[in-house]
């Protein structure tokens, strides 16, 4: 293995192996530092990848509890949680070989341990075998991020877990509490609930899904009540205790007595942090705010020829794909390509749970916060042929728009493949596009992007299919 290198990225995740590949691309010899025995990091081995075929397993368990809806007859539907479990190891062990191969295909080297700076561009490789240290003009920080954890709740892997913890449980929860209501709860409350489990949401903020618009957050709850998953807004829970075949928790809302819930599973879901630790940032002049790394436009650190990216970052969204495009954007800088820092704004957030969110943009409130006078569409998937279909009509999509040029500010999508609905708000984001000419593209039928195109008629008031 050589020693010396154009650029040294730590960390294999969705930001790291893609800025790998960008950087080979551009003629830059890169070699890659991952902790982990496999490639791909958090989203794909601990986050997006394994729960989203844990997802796919608990969308096809619902259809066919419908299947007689659809003249089709089965037996007595039943989840094997060991089954679900194999296959997704399979899929993360399909995706970890992906990565495996681009690297190889992009000749970039592989150095298996934990990395730490050590300045002047060095950066030191320590594994189970010993130590190394290798050297590059550049250095990108890709590390990603772990569960946040709460003082006080002592997470356990057997009754109290985490994210991490319960990807691996291999036995069905009979009543999972899921302590916080972001993406990554809800996502597991979603799972479970169609797995057969007895499920319960407490979250600290007055509603569910907290950072989307009030009106898709309202409509979550109702379904996701409808399904029969107990929610506990405005709520915090104080106390955990373990007891005999589960936890007994306290639960407190302002202006009320407190109360005790008793599960067998306890679910820690409440936002996660940087994986900075050991990097040996105290050594640079990288400045660092409760863990997170502080950058510039381009993603360049304090310290001279380091640069970071992902959920490492201080104030930006914890996203593979915005990880991804800040991959791409710092390596493209380092090859002096003059790229343009990225919009934020226009960073699509996504919930897949059932039902999906897809959102971008200015949220309603967001928006009117902003200074603008708004003028806002929905249509419900109710109205949509293509979600009778596919017997999926809950949610609707949401248009925030300017109303005095009606340029589209925001678009939110709650219901059937809201996540990659969201798509098509990127161009009309980015292009500044009005609901004029959303109206004017011609969408095709029967297909749930409909519900876009009236969602853009009703902005203006005159939905054609209600």
């Amino acid at each position: 293995m050589s020693s010396t290198f154009d650029l040294i990225v730590i960390g294999s995740g969705p930001g790291g192996y893609v800025a790998a590949v960008r950087a080979s691309q551009l003629g830059m010899k890169v070699a890659i530092v991952e902790k982990d025995a496999r490639l791909g990091g958090t989203c794909l081995l601990r986050g997006c990848i394994p729960t989203k075929s844990m997802l796919e397993s608990a969308e096809i368990a619902e259809h066919a509890r419908h299947a007689e809806e659809f003249g089709v007859t089965v037996g007595d539907v039943r989840v094997s949680l060991a089954a679900v479990l194999k296959r997704k190891d399979k899929v993360v062990s399909q995706n970890a070989g992906g990565v495996q191969f681009l690297m190889k295909k992009n000749k970039v080297e592989v150095f298996q341990g934990l990395g730490s700076l050590e300045g002047g561009g060095r950066v030191k490789v320590t594994s189970a075998s010993g130590a190394q240290v290798i050297s590059a003009q550049h250095i990108l920080l890709a590390t990603g991020s772990k569960p946040r954890q709460i003082p006080g709740i002592a997470v356990d892997g057997v009754a109290v877990m985490t994210s991490d913890e319960l990807l691996e449980l291999r036995e069905m929860p009979r009543h999972l509490v899921v302590m916080g209501a972001g993406a990554v709860g809800v996502e597991f409350a979603s799972v479970f609930s169609s797995f057969g489990c007895e499920v319960t949401l407490v979250e600290l903020a007055d509603r569910l899904v907290p950072v989307e618009d009030e009106e898709v957050s309202a409509e979550f709850a109702r379904i996701y009540q409808k399904r029969g998953i107990k929610v506990h807004t405005s709520t915090k829970v104080a106390q955990v205790e373990r007891v005999e075949g589960g936890v007994r928790l306290r639960l407190e809302r302002e202006g009320a007595a407190p109360t005790s819930l008793t599960a067998s599973h306890l679910l820690v879901a409440v936002g996660r942090a940087p994986v900075t630790e050991g990097l040996g940032l105290e050594r640079t002049k990288v400045r660092v705010e409760r863990g997170s790394v502080h950058v510039d436009p381009f993603n360049r650190t304090d310290e001279p020829g380091v640069y970071a990216i992902g959920d490492i970052l201080f104030g930006k969204p914890l996203l593979a794909h915005a990880a991804s495009a800040e991959g791409v954007l710092a390596v493209e800088h380092m090859a002096g390509l003059n790229p343009t820092p990225i919009d934020y704004a226009q960073v699509p957030g996504c919930t897949y749970s059932s039902p999906e969110i897809g959102s971008l943009g200015l949220t309603e409130a967001k928006a009117r916060a902003a200074g603008y006078e708004v003028k806002v569409g929905k249509f419900p998937f109710s109205a949509v042929g293509k979600a009778k279909v596919i017997n999926q009509t809950a949610g609707f999509v949401k248009i925030v728009a300017d109303a005095k040029y009606h340029q589209i500010l925001g678009v939110h999508i709650i219901g059937p493949r809201a996540t990659d609905l969201i798509a098509e708000a990127g161009p009309l984001l980015k292009l500044e596009c009005t609901v004029e000419e959303l109206i004017g593209t011609i969408h095709a039928h029967p297909t749930l992007a409909e519900a876009m195109h009236e969602a853009a008629h009703a902005t203006l008031g005159h939905a054609i299919h209600m």
